[in-house]
């Protein structure tokens, strides 16, 4: 990551991994490649997720471990769309896991999961479930599972004229994202017409795959999406991601608040 100042996983050796602060957060992203839509790319959520979380470290710097980011994230729902590619909703509960519990055979107790695809929120939330219970005698463990858009941000508070109020796919502000991140890998979002979001059932949960809800393959009103938006998305997502995680930083080690 350019410009990352942190500690980052995959550029260091592993003595010292082991000199490191038990109690430093270890901080894994989780992403997916999957459709979004005919003018933005299948990586779409590892890029800007990588983007969120890189500007977030460049603040904390070697307050938290990174881990490289997982770019297969669980998006069966999306597999009507080619290109897409997923893992299984419980190959990617024990994949993270997995991951988890090897951070912490290395001794770390704040395991941070913080994601950039919605669909990744069921198996995440799981996950960390999961853990706590099969590590309940212990009480100087912290689980979490963050998706970015929903840390507190209210973007459309933040200037530029929003007109969603919240994260669709491949939408305006995805699109305002990838405008400000890597506009040449953004196609021809201005004729793209605007897909409602639609009231599934709410509030129950409901099951969905997504050809159900857009033929296109994107959810919102890309055709509204602007780098400078993007950049104001950027800012707030990130300033919301540094918040939670000096959050994460002070906890105390042992108490229910955070």
């Amino acid at each position: 990551m350019e410009g990352f100042l942190g500690v980052n996983l995959s550029d260091i050796p592993w003595p010292t991994v082991a000199g490191l602060s038990k109690d430093t957060p270890v901080i894994i992203p989780v992403a997916a490649l999957e459709q979004h839509g005919h003018h933005m790319p299948l990586f779409t959520d590892s890029l800007l997720l990588g983007e969120v979380v890189r500007r977030a470290a460049l603040q904390l710097g070697d307050r938290v471990l990174l881990t490289p980011l997982l770019w297969l994230g669980n998006s069966d729902h999306h597999l009507d769309f080619a290109g897409t590619l997923s893992a299984p909703p419980r190959v990617y509960l024990d994949t993270l896991n997995g991951l988890a519990e090897n951070m912490l055979q290395h001794g770390f107790r704040r395991i941070v999961f913080v994601n950039g695809h919605g669909g990744n929120d069921v198996p995440g939330r799981q996950a960390v479930f999961e853990l706590r219970q099969r590590h309940r005698q212990r009480e100087d463990v912290l689980f979490l599972f963050a998706t970015y858009w929903s840390l507190g941000a209210r973007p459309q508070e933040a200037g530029e004229g929003f007109a969603q109020r919240e994260m669709g796919h491949a939408c305006e502000w995805e699109t305002s994202m990838m405008l400000r991140l890597a506009p040449h890998l953004v196609g021809d979002f201005k004729n793209a017409a605007p897909v409602d979001f639609g009231e599934p059932f709410t509030p129950a949960a409901r099951g969905w795959i997504t050809k159900e809800r857009t033929v296109s393959g994107h959810i919102g009103q890309p055709h509204l999406a602007s780098a400078e938006k993007g950049e104001t998305l950027f800012r707030v997502f990130s300033d919301d991601l540094v918040a939670f995680l000096e959050r994460v930083i002070c906890w105390d080690g042992k108490s229910w608040n955070g």
